[in-house]
């Protein structure tokens, strides 16, 4: 029980700076949905181009991030050695891919649409490269549990982007009006969305210099053997990774391609604004993921290990559910959050914010194939993930939209899910108390099918007020089961 409360501990700092980052930047939709339209496909335009950076991080970091926390926690390896020689090699990535970029930037923005922005795709391509090498400071700082730290890091960027967002989009463009001669030397009315991609650069950069005593400590390294060792471990997990992001972003890179209308930014805008809603969930797998990794290689030669990791599945899954039923319970007061030209998308957050859990679940199921060093597993099972994904992409967004993108995640999700647990179950068993975890999904869904019920058919006060209730008794229902109020005081007591 002390890992799981030191776990608890790490997942709430983690936690704290997650909700609370992805709380602030949630501010940026409104902003960008307030000022940029719908039809206007600015919105949209932001949302492709985060789907390739997400993308392109996986890539250049390749696995590396989980091989230095495996390679760190091994007999007989130095952590310091070890935190070099994975920086080297993901900075050395880094280098080239910009150099790549820069050397082929104009057929590589024709392809992706943006021949008259070619800048779009540089600066983005620069803001990842300098990312991918911050993520393994990142690592180490949480391999030296310090959460803190990486906490304060996560936060300081969000909140610069934040109020250069608002400098950008609200108070130069107002500026700009009267004094066109003096504003226009800093603020150009041609740019749009593309403030976005700068801001983000200039941040991003910016908090490279925080990782100066980290820095310290790094020598390069080419040690051919313990690099040859760590690729051997990270390949498949690159796979994974690949086949894991475009499980998220897939469908945002190739709706432009097969949407046949006329509007495809314009419904990607749509679709990317109502997304972002569900992206609650995400805040709190993030969290989760970020305590729970160097958790697992830390935990992984205690004797109770795999009843610590069934107790972290089942209490995940409770709070993801509880958390789900909020969000879905108050949308009508969450919608707000983006500009009434996105409403129509509010359709797709159930389904997103359903996919949502799978991944984290499937994140959790995960760790049995990389403590025993058969990374090449979570391949497989991303990729029939990824590949049934695109297949409904393909085949469905061209008739559906982005409703299809949506279906199209929570079967990906799902199938790369069930994989895991099955085959994991054989290599790894654990014991998750399905019967246990299946009550919790059942009053889940009977909750959601009711509040579902309650939205359509009342108006937003009473609804609320009723989708309160039906909230409550699902809270009741964990307090009763797995957390009696009574035995705890008791506890503090002693």
């Amino acid at each position: 029980m002390a890992g799981l409360k030191s776990l608890a501990k790490e997942t709430a700092i983690y936690g704290l700076s997650s909700i609370v980052g992805r709380f602030l930047n949630y501010l940026l939709v409104p902003l960008y949905t307030a000022k940029i339209s719908a039809e206007s496909g600015g919105y949209g335009v932001i949302t492709n181009m985060y789907a390739y950076t997400a993308l392109m991080l996986v890539l250049l970091t390749f696995g590396m991030e989980t091989t230095f926390f495996r390679f760190s926690n091994k007999e007989g390896e130095d952590p310091s050695k070890v935190f070099s020689a994975t920086l080297t090699a993901v900075g050395t990535v880094a280098v080239v891919f910009v150099c790549l970029v820069f050397a082929f930037i104009t057929p590589l923005s024709s392809a992706m649409g943006y021949a008259s922005h070619p800048s779009f795709v540089w600066v983005m391509a620069v803001t990842v490269a300098i990312d991918a090498f911050q993520c393994i400071p990142f690592a180490y700082l949480r391999y030296k549990k310090r959460a803190v730290k990486f906490a304060v890091l996560k936060l300081l960027f969000i909140v610069m982007n934040i109020l250069l967002n608002l400098v950008y989009f609200v108070v130069l463009p107002s500026l700009y009006k009267s004094y066109p001669d003096i504003v226009g030397n800093i603020y150009s009315t041609t740019v749009g969305p593309g403030y976005a991609f700068y801001i983000n650069l200039f941040c991003t950069a910016s908090i490279t210099f925080c990782f100066y005593k980290e820095l310290k400590t790094f020598r390069l390294s080419f040690d051919r053997k313990m690099l040859g060792r760590m690729l051997s471990y990270s390949w498949p997990i690159l796979v994974l990774g690949i086949a894991g992001i475009l499980n998220q972003t897939a469908d945002k890179i190739l709706f432009p391609y097969i949407y046949k209308g006329g509007d495809a930014h314009e419904q990607l805008g749509i679709y990317g604004a109502a997304s972002k809603i569900a992206m609650i969930m995400a805040m709190i797998t993030q969290a989760f993921r970020y305590a729970y990794e160097p958790f697992v290689f830390g935990k992984s030669k205690d004797k109770d290990n795999k009843e610590t990791y069934s107790l972290a599945m089942k209490y995940f899954l409770i709070f993801t559910l509880l958390a789900f039923l909020v969000v879905v319970g108050y949308l009508d007061v969450l919608k707000h959050l983006i500009g009434s030209d996105y409403w129509e998308g509010l359709k797709v957050v159930p389904i997103v914010m359903a996919a949502e859990i799978m991944m984290g679940v499937y994140f959790n199921l995960s760790f049995w194939y990389k403590l025993i060093d058969k990374t090449i597993w979570g391949a497989w099972f991303s990729g029939a993930g990824c590949l049934v994904l695109i297949v409904i992409n393909v085949v469905f967004v061209p008739q559906y939209g982005y409703m299809a993108c949506a279906w199209a995640g929570f079967a990906g999700y799902a199938t790369a899910m069930l994989f895991s647990y099955l085959v994991g179950q054989k290599y790894y068993p654990i014991d998750y108390h399905l019967g246990h975890i299946a009550k919790y999904i059942v009053l889940a869904v009977v909750v959601f099918a009711m509040i579902t019920y309650v939205n359509s058919s009342l108006d937003t006060l009473p609804a609320v007020a009723i989708n309160t209730v039906l909230i409550a008794f699902y809270v009741l229902f964990i307090v009763k089961n797995d957390f009696p109020v009574s035995a705890i005081l008791k506890k503090i007591k002693k």
